[in-house]
């Protein structure tokens, strides 16, 4: 039988012929349950449960669950008849291991190009609501346009606004993916824009007539620190955190020329890509980002409750 070690060997060499931008290994967290299975046909599989909590005030309650358990498979060269298998072990953890609350959720991510495995997580309930995208280093056209928007860099000066417009993106982010507009997100907002104003992530504000009306929260992240958060090769990224672009204004051109602005920057910085995360059921953000060269890296399927596991 097959080793969790060589398991793992198999899986990253099928990764690596699925998808060239998937990074050679992907970490695992230094503490959960292990679940152990076969498929019909007697392969070995296996995985790993984390399970994270988070409570009332914390960043990650405005896009998470309180209550998470991300599975990590260990499934080799067997996507779909591994992933069945091991999900199915999974819904019996939970039913053994585990009492989760109404405000729960199973993940798993898994590279999106992976067709045969995403069959068996649609058939067990998953649903692909977010993404993590990724975009090459080149720069972008860039095209002025007409009338009176003008984009510049955002100060600590224009927390206001840039918390006004990032508030609009989550709003609107609620009703498509995984994200929760909770009673305290105007503070969480405030406070992490009053940290990125205040350093050197770049925010830059588009505005029309001198009024605020679009905004590109972004960010750099060094992965080969912290590989396993991101799921990226190693080496320094640019992140793109928020783009906010008011309702009135959509369609305008104001988001792309945000975009192009930073992606031009991007180039100069000499990141090895910028990525960022969006939801595929969100009919403006599956069109945009696509025609801004970016492409599914990983998929984040979900399901919540816990309990909704088939």
């Amino acid at each position: 039988m097959a080793t969790a070690q060589e398991l793992m060997r198999l899986q990253f060499a099928r990764f690596a012929a699925l998808d060239p931008q998937l990074p050679d290994t992907h970490h695992l967290p230094s503490s959960g349950e292990p679940i152990v299975t076969q498929t019909l046909d007697g392969g070995a599989v296996a995985g790993l449960v984390a399970r994270n909590s988070n409570p009332p005030g914390s960043a990650q309650s405005l896009w998470q669950a309180s209550e998470v358990f991300e599975l990590f498979p260990i499934v080799g060269e067997q996507p779909q008849a591994g992933m069945d298998a091991l999900l199915r072990a999974w819904r019996e953890w939970l039913a053994t291991h585990a009492s989760p609350g109404p405000n729960s959720s199973c993940t798993v991510v898994w590279p999106s190009r992976d067709i045969a495995a995403t069959r068996a997580l649609l058939d067990h309930g998953f649903l692909p609501l977010s993404c993590l995208a990724v975009r090459p280093p080149t720069p972008a056209e860039y095209t002025e346009l007409s009338g009176t928007v003008k984009v510049r860099r955002a100060g600590p000066a224009d927390l206001d606004a840039v918390v006004e417009l990032t508030l609009a993106e989550l709003e609107y982010a609620a009703l498509v993916g995984t994200s929760t507009y909770r009673p305290d997100a105007p503070r969480l907002k405030r406070t992490a824009a009053h940290v990125r104003l205040h350093s050197s992530d770049p925010v830059w504000l588009a505005e029309q007539d001198g009024t605020p009306v679009a905004v590109a929260e972004c960010g750099w992240v060094d992965t080969a620190k912290s590989p396993s958060s991101y799921r990226l090769r190693a080496g320094m990224w640019a992140y793109v955190n928020c783009v906010s672009v008011q309702e009135k204004v959509r369609g305008t051109g104001i988001g792309r020329q945000l975009m192009t602005l930073a992606h031009n920057e991007f180039a100069r910085a000499g990141v090895i890509g910028s990525f960022l995360y969006y939801n595929p059921p969100n009919p403006l953000s599956s069109v945009f980002w696509p025609r801004q060269g970016y492409r599914p890296l990983w998929t984040m399927w979900e399901v919540r409750p816990a309990t909704a596991l088939r």
